[in-house]
């Protein structure tokens, strides 16, 4: 009675076939067209949200709620032209357990919003070289694909270990199309989409008043 009566990390809910050594569900294709981005934060007293696509470039305790309580927001995210996968942190000093365990969520979350009807665009996330094992793991091929450079370019050392993930994922999908938010560097190439960070927009205000 207990077993029925509790939520083991949503496979009571639902169940999809995975992919890769880990099981990763995966990710229908999609394609993109036009949106306005807000984060997550501002979703539910968004006014217009029929033009809009809601990013995930967050803290994660704001929005670790869409894992816990994965029916509460269908309703809302449903009212959107596109919703991100949720960009779970991969950071490199994580233990990997942790690491494909917030892979192996974002893809869980992301099939489910699919399945409830949301078109779903892949947030694609790497840490170091050894997260390409399994990081691609349940993301499709030649479709439109968001990532962020927020965090990465304030060293050598990380700015290194984002542009090799980033070949890696050209690489192995084939993107038709990278949602890219936040500052991108000038070795990054392809069909590039730019969205402004809010730490981007800020700093142009600033510039703006002087």
């Amino acid at each position: 009675m207990y077993r029925e009566t509790r939520n083991y990390e949503n496979i009571q809910i639902m169940r999809f076939p995975g992919e890769g050594k880990y099981d990763i569900p995966a990710i229908n294709q999609t394609q993109f067209e036009q949106a306005d981005f807000i984060g997550f934060n501002y979703a539910k007293s968004e006014k217009h949200p029929e033009n809009k696509a809601v990013h995930f470039f967050l803290d994660d305790y704001q929005f670790n709620r869409v894992w816990t309580y994965p029916d509460r927001y269908i309703e809302m995210l449903r009212r959107f032209r596109y919703v991100l996968s949720p960009d779970f942190s991969l950071y490199t000093d994580f233990p990997m357990a942790m690491q494909i365990y917030n892979h192996y969520r974002k893809h869980w979350i992301a099939r489910y919003w699919q399945e409830s009807g949301i078109k779903v665009i892949p947030t694609i996330c790497w840490s170091s070289s050894e997260s390409f094992e399994w990081c691609f793991d349940g993301e499709p091929t030649q479709s439109v694909v968001a990532i962020s450079s927020l965090g990465t370019q304030n060293s050598k050392e990380r700015k290194k270990i984002f542009l090799e993930g980033y070949e890696e994922m050209i690489k192995r999908l084939d993107p038709a199309q990278i949602i890219f938010y936040g500052r991108v560097p000038e070795e990054c190439k392809g069909n590039i989409v730019h969205i402004e960070s809010f730490s981007e927009k800020f700093h142009k205000a600033e510039v703006a008043q002087w």
